[in-house]
């Protein structure tokens, strides 16, 4: 059998192995891309509303920052709180905290919720499990530069790398080499 063959059949095989995880790093290099956009793990949600605080003591003793969750609407336990200056407290519960000012009554609550799937996505794209993934990550890697190398070579003549196929190749090479030395 021809060594064209093989690599077709390679080329191929790997390819159909390969499908799942390029979704994923693709879907996910597209989120983390415009993070300076938005943050593509959580949607973030801020609400502002006022609270009466004349009763409340300054520190709030744990009876007023019971009475401040109720008055927000809120449940769930507290995790912590936190005084940024005599007169700001910020309260932790599960995925919200809620920042008040203690002389004025402004009040804003931050929830964050985990964007169902993409937040996984994001995580497998940038190796937070570690351990055994990033062995994964590697072999992935790895199938990447296979398939970049077996796709050389798929189809010959005019249509492949002697022909249209070396300038293609060329344009792929000199586009982020472009970036590269315009950026660094």
């Amino acid at each position: 059998m021809k060594w064209r063959k093989w690599n077709n059949i390679l080329h191929r095989d790997i390819g159909y192995l390969a499908v799942g995880l390029t979704i994923i790093y693709s879907v996910s290099g597209l989120a983390v891309n415009h993070v300076a956009d938005w943050n593509p793990s959580y949607i973030i949600e801020k609400t502002s509303f006022q609270i009466d605080v004349s009763s409340f003591q300054s520190p709030p003793s744990e009876s007023d920052i019971s009475q401040i969750i109720s008055a927000s609407n809120l449940d769930g336990s507290v995790k912590s709180t936190f005084m940024a200056d005599p007169d700001q407290i910020r309260i932790f519960l599960e995925n919200q905290s809620l920042d008040l000012n203690l002389k004025t009554g402004n009040a804003e609550l931050e929830s964050i919720k985990k964007r169902a799937f993409l937040q996984e996505f994001n995580a497998m794209h940038l190796n937070h499990p570690k351990k055994l993934w990033t062995w994964m990550a590697d072999i992935y890697a790895v199938v990447l530069i296979v398939l970049a190398i077996t796709g050389l070579f798929v189809l010959k003549g005019k249509k492949g790398i002697t022909g249209r196929g070396a300038w293609l190749t060329s344009l792929g090479i000199l586009i982020p080499l472009l970036f590269y030395f315009l950026y660094f």
